[in-house]
């Protein structure tokens, strides 16, 4: 399964994906909000790469790799999965990049195209985004593919605080 967009090709990750995963992950810059995202080791990142994979086995969706279209760089990563959050099953709205490809709407563009495939795939499911309170940029990501800003649901994460931001259901009109 594969989500293209105007610039953008996402694809299932895959064992040739593993240098990139620790490239990315173990990148202060790339993991400033998240440190706890941060691996050490390649050995981390085949922890990583492992369950991403049977998050994918069991559901048939996940984390995709974001690759340029053009060039066929790899840019990043970003996808869904299904996590508990307050006692509820909800998709976890996920968006990590390469800190070169900043500031071109490569994030916002690769989670608009996670949430358009989200919603057209799994309209039941709620989406949620949680963004650290000073990460402006990945507020700004959540905010321009659709979700909206739930501050009754702010939580604890491993960080510290999360903002919840949410994915904005259509309501039925008459």
């Amino acid at each position: 399964m594969e989500i293209v967009t105007a610039r953008l090709a996402l694809r299932r990750p895959g064992p040739t994906d593993l240098k990139t995963i620790f490239a990315i992950h173990s990148d202060r810059q790339a993991c400033l909000h998240n440190p706890s995202d941060l691996l050490a080791t390649e050995a981390d990142a085949e922890v990583l790469f492992g369950r991403w994979d049977e998050h994918w086995r069991r559901h048939g969706f996940g984390y995709w790799v974001v690759r340029d279209r053009e060039s066929g760089r790899t840019l990043g990563f970003a996808g869904v999965k299904v996590v508990r959050f307050r006692e509820v099953e909800v998709l976890n709205l996920f968006y990590r990049l390469d800190p070169q490809a900043w500031g071109a709407g490569v994030a916002t563009e690769a989670a608009g195209a996670v949430v358009a495939w989200a919603t057209e795939h799994l309209p039941e499911w709620t989406v949620v985004a949680r963004v650290r309170p000073d990460n402006v940029a990945s507020q700004r990501v959540a905010l321009r593919a659709g979700l909206i800003r739930a501050e009754d649901l702010d939580d604890q994460g491993e960080d510290g605080l999360d903002w919840i931001f949410v994915l904005r259901r259509p309501t039925a009109t008459a």
